[in-house]
């Protein structure tokens, strides 16, 4: 497996070139044999035939071929979950937020995107026996919505010691598409090294629908996104990590009967997003969430309670 060979088993890598395709992210052979030439030869500056040779040289050291299908049911024995705080949500998702998975939630404002992300950065911490994966959290704010003092109030609320889950989560700012991309590339330095298992992104697309308006923009606008969500999806399932993802929503005025709404990304982020999930207000702190599509689970609703002490059964 790719955890028992390192990048200077592929032959025609010295330590020098074992040492740029680390600094371009690229920590084991597994990496190396999931992206394409051209990413490889654009970022590590070599031409296109030879990080072919080199990709080819990486699926060679790894069985990337057909599987029989208990064999794909044993690998995803690896798959850890993380609980939400609510074992109805947790119950809607089959037992928790997927590691090698991106789950997507969107709803209007105030339907608490933002802080089931906050809860699951902190529950990820939690021991296995407890609902967590006893990782790390990797915060990526696009909305300037990050509020380390909700994360206290939650951590409180578990017992935990609230500065230690703080060292545990690495928040960065993105101020528009491309640093979102780029802080999501960055990512790969620090996965590894702080045993990051659960990566937040709040939210996907607020910088893609600003950076990209009007109809003309809106090609580059889904291509660009797409490679940012196969990039995620890839990370997810390379280094065993959850991803999850807020979404913004908008207003359908053509929609005459039942939710008005629709999520921002179309197609590109509706076959991205392995779990979606769509929040809405309900009376008091109540929440309704609806799991529209999932691909081993039916669809169905679960509601939960926002309370001081963060996400809760009600």
């Amino acid at each position: 497996m790719s955890e028992e060979l390192s990048i200077e088993d592929l032959p025609g890598i010295g330590p020098k070139g074992a040492q740029k395709l680390r600094e371009a992210g690229y920590e084991d052979i597994m990496s190396i044999a999931a992206v394409s030439s051209g990413e490889l030869s654009s970022i590590c500056e070599i031409g296109e035939a030879t990080a072919e040779k080199i990709i080819a040289a990486a699926r060679s050291k790894l069985d990337m071929g057909f599987k029989t299908a208990d064999e794909a049911l044993e690998k995803r024995k690896s798959i850890g979950k993380i609980t939400t705080g609510s074992k109805a949500l947790d119950d809607l998702l089959g037992g928790g937020v997927e590691t090698q998975a991106i789950t997507e939630m969107h709803g209007a404002f105030g339907s608490s995107k933002t802080q089931l992300g906050f809860q699951l950065a902190v529950n990820v911490q939690l021991p296995k026996d407890k609902g967590g994966l006893n990782g790390r959290c990797l915060f990526i704010d696009s909305e300037a919505t990050f509020r380390p003092e909700r994360i206290m109030q939650m951590a409180e609320a578990l017992g935990l010691d609230t500065k230690k889950v703080l060292k545990n989560i690495y928040v960065a700012r993105a101020f528009n598409s491309d640093h979102q991309i780029v802080l999501a590339e960055q990512a790969k330095d620090i996965i590894k090294e702080k045993d990051i298992r659960l990566m937040i992104i709040d939210s996907i697309t607020s910088h893609f629908r600003s950076d990209y308006s009007g109809r003309g923009e809106l090609a580059p606008r889904q291509q660009k996104l797409n490679r940012h969500l196969h990039a995620l999806q890839k990370m997810s399932e390379v280094y065993n990590m959850a991803v999850y993802i807020t979404n913004q929503v908008m207003a359908r005025p053509d929609v005459m009967f039942g939710d008005p709404t629709a999520a921002i990304g179309g197609h590109v982020l509706a076959h991205a997003a392995t779990y979606r999930l769509y929040a809405r207000k309900s009376k008091q702190n109540l929440r309704i969430v609806k799991l529209i599509d999932a691909p081993n689970l039916p669809e169905g609703e679960a509601v939960f309670l926002i309370t001081q002490e963060g996400i809760r059964d009600k």
